[in-house]
């Protein structure tokens, strides 16, 4: 994750995106509703809003501690897929998800999402769940300050709303987990639960299919959440290692399931 090249692409693209005065607009309005309440009603539209978009969904609460553990509990694991979309990588990880019956939580870099509404829109009609994985993928973000932290978490958010046609946004990770005890009560303010990961797949690096599944069966009993890549690079491993993770994890009595977001 995070590495130079792959920054570099991603701050180009989302300098090409454009930080206008609108989205910083939006991400007040946010703020507004985390402080208004916390409740999981649809809100209204507004008067000026415009015929046929959709209704916005208040923030849950959940907590600001990191995620790791599966909803289901047992020997349930969750599969977390970073980066994208990707309009060659994402569809054939969808698809092997599919062909599997394994529901996935997908965190979207911002630029990529705004890019690719369709699949965006796939993923979320396909079951799946949503996680802002940042603007510009910036892993030093822990050492920025806050106002920059914040129009990264933001803004993203903006983008893959807007992109999904405002389907709910799950959680939220930091780029190679740059958390601040800030970013955290920002994104559970907003209803994002900040989501880590148990496996390092290093899929990444690109270190080799057999690899990256060996590493799936050597480390699972670290925890129940696993990281996949769609976007950065060529993920061709990445989809050969997904292809063959998914039914070894069955044949040995796994289920499947979405990290936690709320507290019972």
């Amino acid at each position: 994750m995070g590495q130079g090249k792959y920054t570099a692409h991603i701050a180009v693209v989302a300098s090409a995106v454009g930080l206008s005065l609108a989205v910083w607009g939006a991400a007040a309005l946010m703020d507004n509703e985390a402080a208004a309440g916390m409740g999981g009603a649809p809100t209204s539209q507004s008067p000026d809003a415009k015929p046929g978009a959709p209704a916005r969904v208040a923030p849950r609460k959940v907590p600001e501690s990191i995620a790791h553990a599966a909803e289901a509990g047992g020997s349930a694991v969750n599969i977390t897929i970073d980066d994208g979309p990707d309009p060659r990588w994402t569809p054939q990880m969808l698809d092997i998800l599919k062909q599997n019956d394994v529901k996935a939580v997908f965190c979207m870099v911002g630029p990529m999402a705004k890019a690719h509404p369709e699949i965006v829109k796939r993923v979320v009609a396909e079951g799946h769940r949503l996680c802002d994985h940042s603007v510009s993928h910036d892993t030093t973000m822990d050492k920025k300050p806050f106002a920059y932290q914040k129009q990264e978490i933001l803004d993203a958010k903006k983008m893959i709303d807007d992109a999904s046609g405002g389907a709910r946004i799950d959680y939220y990770r930091a780029p190679g987990g740059a958390f601040t005890p800030a970013s955290r009560h920002l994104a559970a303010g907003l209803g994002m639960r900040p989501l880590g990961w148990n496996v390092d797949t290093k899929d990444f690096e690109q270190p080799g299919t057999a690899s990256i599944v060996n590493t799936v069966k050597n480390e699972l009993s670290n925890g129940p959440t696993i990281l996949f890549h769609d976007g950065g690079g060529d993920r061709s491993q990445s989809v050969a290692a997904l292809r063959q993770v998914l039914p070894w994890l069955k044949e040995n009595g796994h289920t499947f399931s979405f990290p936690v977001v709320t507290t019972p």
